[in-house]
């Protein structure tokens, strides 16, 4: 992934503040800074792997770990009606941190939309 740490390896890190909403060995969640809807986080892998053309037999399987920690979070907080979920993948989907990560969106109809 390069030597420099990402934004969100730092955050994981402790070295700068994000606003945890979930926590644990494999991933964290935190609240995006520029939500694009009501509810909006961001589900991050603590290893840092760069995007989904990264994903090898060996860690495929947090794939799967991102997706339960989201049924988690509606669970905890109380998001009854849905959520989206997406993966931003390399430059021309616009993904921004160069460290897979999930958006789960939530609130109201959030319609079509693209998160950065």
């Amino acid at each position: 992934m390069g030597s420099e740490p990402s934004i969100f390896t730092k955050i994981i890190n402790g070295d700068i503040p994000g606003e945890f909403v979930y926590k644990d060995d494999k991933v964290v969640a935190i609240k995006d800074i520029n939500p694009q809807a009501p509810f909006h986080v961001l589900i991050i892998p603590v290893e840092p792997i760069k995007n989904a053309y990264d994903i090898t037999e060996e860690n495929a399987n947090i794939a799967g770990h991102m997706v339960l920690v989201a049924s988690k979070i509606a669970a905890q907080e109380n998001i009854t009606n849905g959520f989206r979920l997406l993966i931003n993948n390399g430059v021309d989907a616009n993904q921004e941190v160069m460290h897979i990560h999930m958006h789960m969106l939530a609130g109201g109809n959030i319609g079509p939309m693209v998160c950065k």
